[in-house]
């Protein structure tokens, strides 16, 4: 049992929700493949990996980019940039916002991602090593770089406000939204679109990985191969994706009578200052990221009743992370990881996740981690399985570490 839900000093309130993910395009069909894996099944596919040790990814297929948003404005984005305006503009519509609040100057944009237009990259480096320097496009640094997707998400939305791009490894859409939250309580703005975006399907980047050991080579059964906290699991793969929020000033949200899904409640952030990969094995830097977080909301270890982990499915991170949890929150949250069902986006699963954190909160019910076959006896925390196991609870934990030591941790609660 939670304890009685307490009103916390500041808590933003999340009136929208956006997701683009290979579960679904679509806040509804996302959470409806999440939870539902068995009736909905995400397929990682091989384009363009084939020969690499991980050949294969979780791709948005069922989606016509140019289609949704015009071959001009197509032609002027990269593909995270793409993902992340129709993510964008599901979660304004969702909000139900009133278009004069754009030329206010009152609304924000922050969106993490770690890589940017990193595909772009590749493909203009071929061209310039195999066509020369008159074969480069003009448009690599405006279309490529990390900045890309707030730009266009406040271009296609006209949202006069900060434009903000955040970049910390894997864990750049977690502290975007945390900005956000930073921002709506400092009253710098009244309304903010956060999340991350990513998309790098990038041979030079994925074969990185396999190198470094972070990627699951299983190629015999890739649908299989994410498989956090199992016995079994041997790294992570790759996903691309926008998960992005409407977050508003609560008072600004009564004030136009919008619907309320949930609010951000708190917010942590912290360094390892440990290695450039690998986490701090006593996970002291995330535990540090998540008392902040828990302190800011006024909420308590006995308040939290689900944690949407960042649970990578690589052998160091379920361990480190999953420990620090129990010490932490004790042994009653309920954590998943929803990785195996829509892969590691990097920058882009803060936002993915803490949109299904919401969901989770507003349906009362906890997704389950697919692919735990055989639960990792030395994971100390009650993993939910196999099925989405329904839960009363008012607050909720997400947590994202990212290389080079960056960690974030956000509180949830229930509108």
């Amino acid at each position: 049992m939670t304890a009685p839900y307490r009103l916390p000093p500041f808590a933003a309130a999340v009136t929208g929700i956006g997701l683009v993910t290979s579960a679904g395009v679509g806040a509804e069909a996302t959470w409806r493949a999440v939870t539902d894996p068995a009736a909905a099944p995400c397929v990682p596919h091989r384009a363009e990996l084939r020969g690499l040790p991980c050949d294969f990814m979780y791709s948005v297929t069922d989606l016509d980019t140019r289609a949704v948003l015009g071959v001009a404005a197509h032609r002027l984005m990269d593909r995270f940039s793409h993902l992340a305006v129709i993510a964008a503009r599901e979660a304004v519509a969702d909000a139900g916002l009133d278009p004069a609040v754009w030329d206010s100057g009152r609304v924000a944009v922050v969106i993490g991602s770690a890589h940017g237009g990193l595909p772009f990259y590749d493909e203009q480096h071929t061209a310039l090593t195999e066509r020369g320097a008159r074969r480069v496009s003009p448009k690599l640094a405006p279309l490529a770089v990390v900045n890309g997707a707030a730009s266009s998400v406040a271009t296609d939305l006209g949202a006069h406000g900060p434009s903000q791009a955040v970049s910390t490894a894997c864990s750049s859409g977690t502290v975007a939204i945390g900005t956000a939250h930073q921002m709506l309580r400092t009253g710098a703005c009244d309304i903010v679109v956060a999340g991350g975006a990513e998309s790098v399907c990038s041979r030079l980047l994925i074969a990185s990985a396999c190198r470094l050991k972070a990627v699951s080579t299983r190629r015999d059964d890739p649908q299989a191969a994410c498989r956090p906290f199992d016995t079994h699991r041997d790294g992570f793969v790759v996903g691309e994706g926008a998960g992005l929020l409407v977050m508003e000033r609560p008072e600004h949200a009564r004030a136009r009578g919008a619907t309320v899904r949930a609010h951000i409640a708190g917010y942590g952030a912290s360094s390892d200052a440990y290695s450039a990969v690998a986490p701090d094995p006593d996970g002291l830097g995330i535990e540090r990221a998540l008392r902040t977080a828990l302190a800011d909301a006024g909420t308590s270890a006995a308040d939290i009743g689900h944690v949407n982990a960042h649970g990578t499915s690589t052998v160091s991170n379920d361990l480190i992370e999953a420990t620090m949890l129990r010490r932490v929150l004790g042994e009653h949250p309920l954590v998943t990881s929803t990785k195996a069902m829509t892969g590691h986006t990097l920058g882009a699963a803060g936002g993915i996740e803490t949109a299904l954190t919401v969901l989770a909160l507003q349906h009362r019910l906890v997704p389950p981690t697919v692919n735990l076959d055989a639960p990792d006896p030395d994971i100390p925390v009650d993993v939910v399985s196999k099925e989405a196991r329904p839960a009363a609870f008012d607050a909720a934990v997400k947590t994202s570490l990212g290389f080079g030591g960056h960690n974030a941790a956000l509180v949830l609660t229930r509108a």
